[in-house]
C-alpha cells in the first residue's frame, strides 16, 4: 500500500502499459483517474479493471481547454492531485523521404506538446499537503538512438527525456519529483501496427520483426505491459524524494547507460 490515499492520473491509461499501472496503482492503495480518447475502452478499464477506485475522463491531450478542464475536475472531485502519469502516444513510421508534415504534428502534438502541457496543467495542484508530487513520463528506447525508419517518433521521445530533466530541475525544490520510464519493445496492440508497418517498408512477413526484435532482447523476450509497473510505483511513491530528471530503462537489457 505503497501509494494509499493518493490520487494518480494516467493519460493513455485505457490499455497497454497504461492500464498496467492504472491497476498496479489500486493495487497500492489509490485512487486512479484514466484518460482517454477511447471512450469504450476507457470505460471497460474502469467497470473490468479497476473497479470502484477508479475513473474514467476522456481527454484528448493537444486539447489545451480539455486538459485544463479535466486536471481541474479530478482535483475538484477528491480535493488532491498526487501522481501523473504521461503515457499518452502515438506511433508512425517511414522514411525520411516520406514523412509529412501531418504526421511530424500528429506524434509531437500527442507526446510531446501533449506531456508538457499536462505537467503545467498538473504542477499546479502540486504538491498536497502530505508528500511531494510526482510526474512519471513515459519516454522509449526510442529517444535513447535514432532509428532510419523511425526519425519523429524517436526524436518525439528524445524530446520527452530532454523534458523530463528539465521539468525535473525545474520542480524539485517545489516539492514535484519528475522522472521517466523508457520502455523497450512491449507486446501491446500497438506492436502489431508496428509490426505492418515494418513490413511495408522492409517486405517482410507479418509478424516477422515483431519476432525478430523479441529474438533481439537480452532478456529473451519482448517486455509486457505488467513490467513497467514495478518502476511506475517506485517511481511515484515516496521511495524516490530523492531521484529527480532521471529515466529509468525499463527494456530487458536492450539500452545501457
Amino acid at each position: 500500500m505503497r501509494l494509499a490515499g493518493k490520487v494518480a492520473l494516467v493519460t493513455g491509461g485505457a490499455r497497454g502499459i497504461g492500464l498496467a499501472i492504472a491497476r498496479r496503482y489500486v493495487d497500492e492503495g489509490a485512487w486512479v483517474v484514466v484518460a482517454d480518447v477511447d471512450r469504450e475502452a476507457l470505460q471497460a478499464a474502469v467497470d473490468d479493471v479497476l473497479g470502484e477506485r477508479g475513473r474514467a475522463l476522456y481527454l484528448d491531450v493537444t486539447d489545451q481547454a480539455a486538459v485544463e478542464r479535466g486536471v481541474a475536475g479530478v482535483h475538484e472531485e477528491f480535493g488532491r492531485l498526487d501522481i501523473l502519469v504521461n503515457n499518452a502516444a502515438v506511433f508512425d513510421l517511414a522514411p525520411i523521404e516520406d514523412v509529412t508534415r501531418e504526421s511530424f504534428r500528429r506524434i509531437f502534438d500527442v507526446n510531446v506538446e501533449g506531456a508538457l502541457f499536462m505537467m503545467q496543467a498538473v504542477a499546479r495542484y502540486m504538491p498536497g499537503e502530505d508528500g511531494r508530487g510526482k510526474i512519471v513520463n513515459m519516454a522509449s528506447q526510442a529517444g535513447r538512438r535514432g532509428e532510419a525508419l523511425v526519425s519523429v517518433y524517436c526524436a518525439s521521445k528524445a524530446a520527452v527525456i530532454s523534458l523530463t530533466q528539465s521539468a525535473g530541475l525545474a520542480f524539485a525544490r517545489r516539492g514535484i519529483n519528475v522522472n521517466a520510464i523508457s520502455p523497450g519493445v512491449v507486446d501491446t496492440p500497438m506492436w502489431d501496427e508496428v509490426d505492418a508497418l515494418f513490413a511495408r517498408y522492409e517486405h517482410r512477413e507479418p509478424g516477422e520483426k515483431k519476432r525478430l526484435v523479441g529474438e533481439a532482447v537480452p532478456f529473451g523476450r519482448m517486455g509486457v505491459p505488467d513490467d513497467h509497473a514495478g518502476a511506475a510505483v517506485f517511481l511515484a511513491s515516496a521511495e524516490s524524494d530523492y531521484v529527480v530528471g532521471q529515466t529509468l530503462n525499463v527494456d530487458g537489457g536492450n539500452c545501457l547507460n
